[in-house]
């Protein structure tokens, strides 16, 4: 896609409002969700909320590797992340937050982190189906971040077709918001009901036509995003 550097860094602080209520995003922020596989419950951290049964452990050892200001007690932690839980782990999770909070380099590492992991996969995905938009790109984005991509059952709940096979973008756009929507205003899990502000933010936006995402701000979670 070709985003220019505004219309990237706007998609990247919605998102950011999304996960830790701020624009600039909170490196130190953890959150405790039962949203890990069978419910169980994770540590949720960082700019834009990475999962410890998800790619935390990826991000501490970038870190680690970075020889960050908490690199070495957060070292011997690095094989534990997946493979025993560290959710109740005080120590771990007061390390993490003061790395985020008090050490540029897992600061500079997260915003390396979460391009690779996050962004740019869903550049590519959009680029592979067809995709233009900037709009386009928020909201596939934001599904790279909050569901780890374009879910497949859900597009089976819509007949809208991507741009590479022949689709209207904003039709399917559209479409894939609507029932993201409906999913997640349904979802057996609570948590997942609170998050439909995301599918709001984007109706809102396709309804005044802001498809370059040029009309600021953006109201994010009651956030002015202006850049």
């Amino acid at each position: 896609m070709n985003l220019t550097p505004q219309q990237k860094s706007i998609c990247q602080h919605i998102v950011n409002v999304f996960e830790t209520g701020s624009i600039e995003g909170d490196y130190g922020a953890i959150s405790i969700f039962a949203d890990g596989p069978h419910g169980e419950r994770q540590v949720t951290y960082g700019r834009s909320q990475t999962t410890e049964l998800g790619n935390l452990e990826e991000l501490v050892q970038m870190y680690v590797d970075s020889h960050g200001m908490f690199s070495e007690p957060l070292r011997p932690f690095v094989a534990k992340i997946g493979a025993e839980p560290l959710v109740d782990n005080d120590q771990f999770k007061k390390l993490l937050k003061d790395a985020g909070k008090n050490d540029p380099v897992m600061r500079q590492v997260q915003d390396v982190f979460f391009d690779k992991r996050y962004f740019q996969p869903a550049m590519e995905w959009a680029d592979g189906h067809g995709f233009t938009l900037p709009l386009s790109a928020l909201v596939i984005y934001d599904s790279q971040v909050h569901s780890g991509g374009i879910l497949g059952f859900l597009r089976k709940r819509f007949a809208g077709k991507v741009p590479s096979n022949g689709g209207a973008e904003k039709v399917w756009i559209k479409q894939y918001v609507d029932t993201r929507q409906q999913w997640l205003a349904t979802h057996s899990n609570t948590i997942l009901r609170k998050t439909i502000y995301r599918t709001e933010c984007f109706t809102r936006e396709m309804d005044r036509n802001n498809w370059e995402l040029s009309q600021l701000p953006i109201d994010a979670h009651g956030v002015n995003v202006t850049g």
